[in-house]
């Protein structure tokens, strides 16, 4: 039996556990906000389906101009036939001998005045399948901002693990410098406790921040289609501070402008005003040019050809009189319908566009008031070491100055993140989600 030597036993073992290590660290993917935004449009299911319903309503409104080409229909037949026995006067009767027979028979009809059914048919399907093509760019302006918000919402986790991070080094030297001092007696143990919860409070607050951070990581690689083990790095220079001067007032005029669903209840309104043309249509006839063509062949009896025929059709249903009344008049109701929805609409749309506006105007306020929070902490987290260390203020003093500046930061780190945001929300409800945020 062959024995593996010692040396190389325990090489195999290393470079099994290197290799071990790389397959298990993955290098983090950069993701830029935009690319996120493409991702998120590739990948969404929502969007698509709604690829499979715009086909649909394409296919209807190819299927409405079809009702304006011919109809034609064909027909051939043979047939065997057996000699019948004739009793009676006739059955002394010498007649043919016939024991088979084919004939064929060709009609054609082209509609030439239908009421103009087949007019505002096609106009109709025309206009849902408009409507559908805008409820599409209304989903995908609805994708493009949950992919903003999921950005940011990642970049928030990352952000809020650094600074804790950073901030838990910070609470260890304290410890340990607290630990010395106590040791030589120049503090008493409960100060040194204190210090040690504050660590243990933010070693607590550091694992919500990480598993926050994965969740977070893991919803955004579901979002863009990846694998959901990837670990992304985010762009901080996609949360630059944007300065639009437009106001409320204009804002909402470029919702009401801009808006795909406000456009698209323009267009089933008009496919509405269709459809009470199309239910008007039956109290009119119908007329059409009819073709035809009949061949036979029944031998030692008789053969037909070149028997054509053309004419003009004419059909009216008497009882539409009385009976389409109530069509158009539901055809009517459903135009009354769309019209109160585009009226709640527009009062929607100028709620959503306000709420929007207030939302970025706060968040950038915000900004401006977590910045001189910043500053005002860490000068007081400053001046609270300095009056620590002549003796001025008690330890708890300390610890909160230390937890306030943490905060501080925090919230301005975010602010950023939510400003942006606000901002794509804004466009977002202003119906021009794709264009460029101004800088």
């Amino acid at each position: 039996m062959l024995r593996t030597p010692k040396r190389m036993m325990t090489a195999i073992l290393v470079i099994a556990g290197l290799s071990s290590e790389v397959s298990l660290a993955q290098s983090p993917k950069f993701l830029r906000l935009q690319e996120a935004i493409e991702l998120c449009l590739q990948n969404n299911k929502q969007l698509k389906l709604n690829k499979v319903k715009i086909e649909a309503a394409t296919a209807s409104t190819v299927e409405a101009r079809e009702r304006r080409l011919p109809d034609l229909s064909g027909s051939a037949n043979y047939v065997r036939l057996t000699r019948p026995k004739i009793g009676g006067p006739l059955g002394n009767t010498s007649s043919p001998d016939i024991d088979e027979a084919a004939y064929a028979i060709v009609n054609g009809s082209i509609p030439l005045f239908t009421g103009f059914r087949t007019k505002n048919g096609i106009a109709s399907a025309k206009y849902l399948e408009e409507a559908t093509r805008l409820d599409a760019e209304n989903d995908k302006d609805a994708v493009v901002q949950n992919a903003v918000a999921a950005y940011g919402n990642l970049y928030k986790a990352q952000t809020s693990v650094a600074i804790i991070k950073e901030n838990l080094k910070q609470a260890e030297q304290r410890s340990a410098d607290f630990a010395n001092m106590e040791r030589n007696g120049l503090i008493a143990r409960n100060d040194l406790l204190r210090v040690q919860l504050q660590q243990s409070n933010i070693e607590l607050a550091l694992l919500d921040a990480e598993s926050n951070q994965r969740l977070a990581n893991l919803h955004m690689n579901i979002m863009l289609g990846l694998d959901e083990t990837t670990v992304l790095q985010l762009d901080s220079t996609s949360f630059v501070d944007v300065e639009d001067s437009r106001t409320f007032s204009e804002f909402e005029q470029i919702a009401l402008s801009n808006r795909h669903d406000l456009e698209a209840l323009k267009y089933r309104e008009q496919s509405a005003f269709s459809g009470i043309k199309i239910a008007k249509a039956d109290y009119y006839p119908n007329l059409r040019v009819t073709a035809g063509y009949f061949a036979a062949n029944i031998p030692d009896l008789f053969t037909i050809s070149n028997a054509w025929n053309a004419g003009l059709g004419l059909t009216y249903n008497v009882a539409s009189i009385w009976k389409t009344g109530a069509k158009v008049k539901s055809a009517k109701i459903r135009l009354a319908e769309i019209k109160a929805t585009q009226d709640i609409m527009n009062d929607r749309v100028k709620l959503e566009v306000a709420q929007a506006f207030e939302g970025y105007v706060l968040s950038k306020k915000k900004i401006e008031v977590y910045a001189k929070a910043v500053e005002q902490a860490s000068e007081n987290n400053r001046i609270t070491k300095n009056k620590y260390r002549n003796n001025l203020v008690t330890t708890t003093d300390l610890l909160d100055a230390f937890v306030q500046e943490l905060l501080a930061n925090l919230d301005y780190a975010h602010s950023k993140a939510d400003a942006a945001v606000a901002y794509r929300k804004l466009l977002q409800t202003s119906g021009i989600a794709t264009s460029e945020p101004k800088k």
